[in-house]
């Protein structure tokens, strides 16, 4: 099986949509497809701080339910799923966006909305493993001995990466390299800290490309192991990208 990978798209719709076409994809009913049957992975963090986060949520639903697409949560996907369920989370760091498009929507389309990305994060693994397990996509990334396991601290790594309990002047808390560390057999794709470009480092692969910061929007086709990229159409915040705590 042949996969593309796609990093955090945070409601960058439209970078989205230019990507899969440069991929090969045909947008058919609103869905994109590739005529090789290879198959998109997503990452996580679908939504907030973009422009258009409903468009990725229900385009990555309705991939899930077709079993064309893959996905795994990230930690604004957890935190929109909380919300819509009703638990008191802060409407901060990008939440504010997409609950601003959801609240602009008919009863009935935020409902239907809703339902969807409920069960899409209520079906979804913590990570997702690929390819006879020798592929492994999980959001912040994941250490090895960890594989294998959904308990809670693996759960927040996989959602936060490795924090140290400290946090950046912004109030994004700070993070240290785990992948400078790790030494396992599984590649490992994840997103999460924005970096200019893709950063291979050990068996494993940031690609998480600042879209939603100006940077790019950032595929790993697999198992070529080759990255396309495509500019962002959002102001450069050149303090979001992120160099990792020892």
């Amino acid at each position: 099986m042949s996969y593309d990978i796609i990093g955090d798209i945070h409601g960058c719709f439209a970078e989205f949509v230019t990507l899969t076409k440069q991929l090969g994809y045909h947008w058919e009913e609103n869905i994109p497809i590739h005529p090789n049957q290879r198959k998109l992975v997503f990452v996580g963090d679908l939504t907030d701080r973009g422009p258009n986060s409903i468009s990725v949520m229900e385009t990555v639903y309705e991939l899930v339910q077709k079993k064309i697409g893959y996905y795994t949560p990230g930690n604004h996907c957890n935190k929109l799923y909380r919300y819509l369920l009703g638990r008191n989370v802060q409407i901060t760091h990008g939440l504010e966006t997409t609950v601003a498009e959801l609240e602009a929507l008919d009863k009935r389309t935020y409902k239907k909305i809703s339902h969807h990305f409920k069960q899409l994060v209520e079906e979804a693994p913590l990570y997702l493993q690929l390819d006879s397990n020798n592929l492994v996509v999980a959001h912040a990334g994941i250490r090895e001995d960890y594989i294998g396991r959904t308990d809670k601290k693996v759960k927040t790594f996989v959602l936060y990466g490795d924090i140290t309990g400290e946090k950046h002047p912004d109030g994004s808390p700070v993070r240290r390299d785990w992948a400078k560390n790790y030494h396992g057999k599984p590649f490992i794709v994840y997103g999460h800290t924005p970096v200019t470009l893709p950063r291979q480092v050990n068996n494993t692969m940031n690609i998480d490309t600042g879209c939603v910061f100006g940077g790019k929007l950032t595929a790993l086709q697999y198992p070529e192991m080759e990255t396309v990229s495509v500019s962002s159409s959002m102001p450069f915040v050149e303090e979001k990208f992120r160099t990792f705590a020892n």
